[in-house]
């Protein structure tokens, strides 16, 4: 199923995140997480691409073993930070042959040596020159795209974050998913800005449980997210005790997304991180919300 068709019904909807292995070694008890998490039945799965497209091999197979083992609709990551059109394409044919049919179009994290380079030689500079070649591939994709909340760490201002994101979307984005964030508030904003700017697709709140004090740390460098002094409370709290830590950190992450509900945002994604655990907690604090008790 598309998943532009999930998002567009009249119900809530949870979705999780999973990573593909780095290496051959690691399939199998990756596969055997990602099958945990597909057997709770979530709204759909997203299967990262990897910084760089490290782990970009095993994207499809993951994707397409959820879809015809769990029945779980699943979206395939896909980068092109520093990629050739041709090795693109390869990868929309790749797609195609495996019967994906929604792809979220990311431009892609950059590695040190990336941010050194000579960008102005690259293929593709930006997610929506991603997104211009799917829609010119003539394969039915359903597009996501990614959007920030608290503004693009690159962008001069959220206007003009606004204005390049309303562009995408103007170029095929079906939906869009958004970076972390811990303050709904700060979204809530961000959805009266580009409601006005006339970007109407559906938008999925991503929402990252921070289950280890250490993680917080790497969360503020991926996306550069606001810690209100609630969410600082508690890793001083909690972060030296792990198993509270845990505990504490989904349910701050619970909190998060029945606000949201409650709020008129009905489609949640969440950063999982190949733990079932997390998932199975997330989703059994919110059955009866979800229908699924």
């Amino acid at each position: 199923m598309k998943i532009k068709d999930i998002l567009n019904k009249e119900e809530f909807s949870l979705s999780f995140e999973v990573f593909p292995p780095k290496t051959d070694t690691a399939f199998q008890s990756v596969k055997a997480a990602v099958t945990e998490i597909a057997a709770l039945k979530p709204a759909f799965m997203s299967v990262t691409y990897g910084a760089g497209g490290g782990a970009s091999r095993y994207t499809l197979d993951m994707a397409k073993t959820v879809e015809e083992k769990s029945g779980v609709s699943t979206i395939a990551h896909l980068t092109c930070v520093s990629s050739t059109k041709d090795t693109v394409r390869q990868k929309i044919r790749e797609m195609r042959e495996y019967g994906i049919e929604n792809v979220l179009a990311l431009r892609g994290d950059l590695t040190p040596e990336m941010e050194n380079s000579d960008r102005s030689k690259w293929d593709y500079r930006y997610a929506i020159d991603l997104i211009r070649e799917l829609k010119e591939s003539g394969t039915d994709f359903c597009i996501g795209g990614a959007c920030y909340p608290e503004v693009h760490p690159e962008s001069v201002n959220q206007k003009e974050d606004i204005r390049r994101l309303k562009e995408k979307v103007d170029a095929g984005c079906d939906f869009l998913t958004t970076q972390m964030f811990f303050d709904n508030n700060l979204l809530y904003n961000f959805l009266y800005k580009i409601r006005e700017a006339g970007i109407t697709v559906p938008i999925v709140a991503g929402i990252m449980p921070i289950t280890k004090a250490n993680q917080v740390e790497r969360a503020i460098k991926l996306s550069g997210s606001f810690m209100p002094q609630r969410f600082k409370a508690l890793v001083d709290k909690f972060g030296m005790y792990p198993d509270a830590m845990m505990q504490a950190g989904i349910a701050y992450a619970t909190d998060q997304i029945i606000d949201l509900y409650a709020n008129g945002v009905t489609n949640v994604h969440v950063y999982s991180m190949n733990k079932p655990e997390v998932a199975r907690c997330i989703q059994s604090n919110l059955s009866n919300i979800l229908g699924k008790s």
